[in-house]
């Protein structure tokens, strides 16, 4: 099956200080036509930073981009801003992380809607384009749709603006849709009427998700395949139940063992995952996870591991790590 996105060497780095932060460090990565790949890892991993370079939303006067986003056989990092405003929207739709800095609060959300699919739909009438905001409204699960529509985002409920954001993301009917932490703030019963309504709009309509998270449950829950970030790379690469049956990194088999799970005993403590990731604005030499992990030695130090085949379809970046998935 070819893939809908694919993604090869990505880097970015951002100008700090007149030094150079490398956010992301060679991440490569490809997305099929309905299926939601999960992106997860601790905050400053890099997560965000690659979402936001596919669709080129990093700011020019700060920012390094270089590799290749290919979607439909062309490279997105090769487009100009007139050309990449046509993929905005139309052909990949993002979800940001609040809601509430994201919608325009001067205007109310019918609005926001419908100049979203007027931009992208030739030919079509307000009329038409406000009936199509209310089916999208009530898609997501907004009841009362139809005087909804007239309300601004103050006077919704973080759950509400939320969904408001998906039905935003929806009105051009993109392909793809980066859902970056859209569950950030949200109650866990908010939370998972999100995720499910994710689900279901994946059934609906096709639509293809990148959801980025820290939260493992949510990668066990609701992802196909996975991809686990540490400080701008990817350490391991797999489908959903292959990681969680056999986490091959160190640094996953850490972020496991310090969430709480169902089956664990009530005196259990967590485990969590000592020090700190090193420094992006320096020289990173060897593995960057190095210094946290108790299985690193010298070889460790030295050079960076490459992303190899451990498994079907199972990807590992990993010195001490065997085909069986145990440390040597």
């Amino acid at each position: 099956m070819n893939p809908l996105l694919s993604v090869k060497d990505l880097h970015v780095a951002f100008r700090v200080q007149k030094q150079s932060l490398k956010a992301v460090r060679g991440v490569s990565f490809d997305l099929y036509e309905e299926e939601i790949l999960g992106i997860v890892g601790e905050s400053g991993c890099g997560k965000s930073a690659t979402a936001k370079a596919l669709v080129r939303l990093l700011p020019a006067h700060s920012s390094l981009i270089s590799g290749e986003v290919i979607y439909k056989g062309e490279n997105l990092l090769s487009f100009d801003d007139r050309k990449m405003q046509k993929i905005r929207g139309k052909e990949i739709g993002m979800i940001f992380q609040d809601p509430m800095t994201s919608l325009n609060p001067t205007m109310k959300i019918g609005d926001q809607i419908i100049e979203g699919y007027l931009h992208h739909t030739k030919n079509a009438s307000r009329k038409e384009a406000r009936a199509y905001a209310i089916q999208l409204l009530e898609l997501v699960g907004i009841p009362q749709a139809f005087t909804r529509i007239d309300q601004y985002p103050h006077t919704l409920s973080g759950g509400m603006r939320q969904r408001v954001m998906i039905a935003l993301a929806l009105a051009a009917k993109p392909k793809i849709i980066i859902a970056d932490e859209p569950t950030t703030a949200l109650d866990v019963t908010i939370q998972a009427q999100i995720l499910d309504l994710m689900q279901e709009i994946k059934k609906k309509t096709g639509t293809s998700f990148i959801l980025i998270t820290h939260d493992m449950s949510v990668v066990a829950g609701y992802c196909d395949r996975v991809i686990v970030m540490y400080c701008g790379r990817v350490i391991e690469k797999a489908k959903v139940e292959q990681l969680f049956a056999r986490p091959s990194h160190p640094y996953t088999q850490g972020l496991l063992q310090s969430i709480p799970r169902l089956d664990m005993a009530p005196d259990q403590p967590l485990v969590p995952i000592e020090g700190s990731p090193p420094n992006s604005l320096n020289a990173i030499a060897g593995c960057a996870f190095c210094s946290r992990c108790k299985f690193a030695t010298e070889v460790c130090k030295a050079d960076d591991p490459e992303l190899k085949k451990i498994g079907e379809e199972h990807l590992l970046a990993c010195w001490n790590k065997g085909s069986d998935g145990t440390a040597n």
